[in-house]
């Protein structure tokens, strides 16, 4: 970001090996030298372990700002409709650090591009493996089911086929919070509902399972099932078990797995709508800004939408940016410009 202009690269990706980090450090030197930019504040992910947050920190700047992922997302769409907030932002993906040190990716937040408060999420549910969960929709189920275990007889469908060894190994990392983070993430709920209607239980690949998930749904109508929300103002969660003993009972009575992943898709817009209509009466607003991965799903972005328009709140959606982490470094610089301007940073 210079001046009033921002450029936003092409999406680098995750720094996770040399060839990622040499082609960041490349396209950081070309855009200096066409821009003419000589930059002067570094702005990074709240994580402190990132490669990211290593690279940050030695670019020898003299001033460097730690942005948090889901308040970047919200920010971004923000900036993006030239509007700075305060609005209720629903930040839905796989994971972001934080503030409290675990797994973010179900929130909603109040913000502007300065500042925001969290006051709503997904209710957290270990991540068996940590990343490897992500890779073994059955890793995040069992996370789910350990919430209420008296669910299990709904949740079969998740594990069969599943080593029995591995999976016992998995619960015992759960019971005893070794290398088990907790998480709110929007993306292992997908998850999980994939592995509860035996969709998907193992993936090749980054979001494998929610994206089967989403083409199975296609655009069949269907009515919500429970997700109940729980908490005090300010302070709301979503309850997924109701909801993913729901889709198990309803695959085990014989409905097909098309229907109820119609239903699972309602049932998030649903819920997510009356979580993000009761922040904005709490909080005086009427904007509600979408951001993150998981509105790269058609279905839930669209449904989501119109259910908020219908309860009269205005809408704010990701146009000219990805709403998936292509858009995380501009948000990233949008608040950091906001803070300093407010004197925050």
């Amino acid at each position: 970001m210079h001046g009033g202009r921002a450029y936003v690269s092409q999406h680098i990706g995750d720094l996770e090996n040399l060839e990622t980090l040499e082609h960041f450090h490349a396209t950081l030197e070309a855009y200096r030298r066409l821009f003419r930019i000589t930059p002067e504040v570094a702005v990074r992910d709240l994580h402190p372990w990132y490669l990211s947050t290593q690279v940050a920190e030695t670019l020898g700047l003299p001033r460097v700002i730690a942005v948090q992922h889901h308040h970047a997302h919200v920010a971004a769409v923000l900036a993006e409709h030239g509007e700075t907030g305060p609005a209720v932002g629903l930040a839905f993906d796989g994971t972001g650090y934080g503030d409290d040190g675990h797994v973010w990716g179900a929130e909603l937040l109040i913000a502007d591009l300065a500042t925001y408060r969290r006051a709503g999420q997904l209710r957290y549910a270990a991540l068996p493996g940590g990343d490897a969960a992500a890779r073994a929709p059955w890793r995040v189920a069992l996370g789910y089911l350990a919430l209420d275990p008296a669910a299990d007889a709904a949740f079969a469908a998740a594990f069969e086929g599943v080593d029995a060894r591995e999976r016992a190994l998995a619960a015992q990392q759960v019971r005893q919070g070794l290398n088990a983070p907790l998480a709110s993430s929007m993306g292992r709920l997908f998850d999980a509902a994939a592995a509860v209607l035996g969709v998907r239980r193992t993936a090749c690949y980054e979001a494998q399972a929610a994206m089967e998930l989403e083409a199975l749904a296609g655009d069949a109508p269907a009515e919500p099932l429970p997700f109940p929300v729980t908490g005090e103002a300010g302070n709301w969660v979503l309850e997924p078990v109701p909801l993913l003993a729901a889709l198990g009972e309803g695959r085990r009575m014989g409905i097909p797995a098309a229907d109820l992943a119609a239903a699972f898709h309602e049932s998030v817009a649903a819920a997510a709508a009356g979580m993000a209509a009761r922040a904005a009466e709490w909080a005086g607003l009427d904007r509600v800004v979408l951001g993150g991965g998981v509105f790269q799903n058609a279905r839930l972005l669209v449904t989501l939408a119109r259910r908020l328009e219908a309860l009269g709140l205005r809408v704010l959606l990701p146009r000219a940016l990805s709403p998936n982490d292509g858009a995380v470094s501009y948000g990233q610089a949008t608040v950091a410009a906001a803070r300093l301007r407010a004197g925050l940073a």
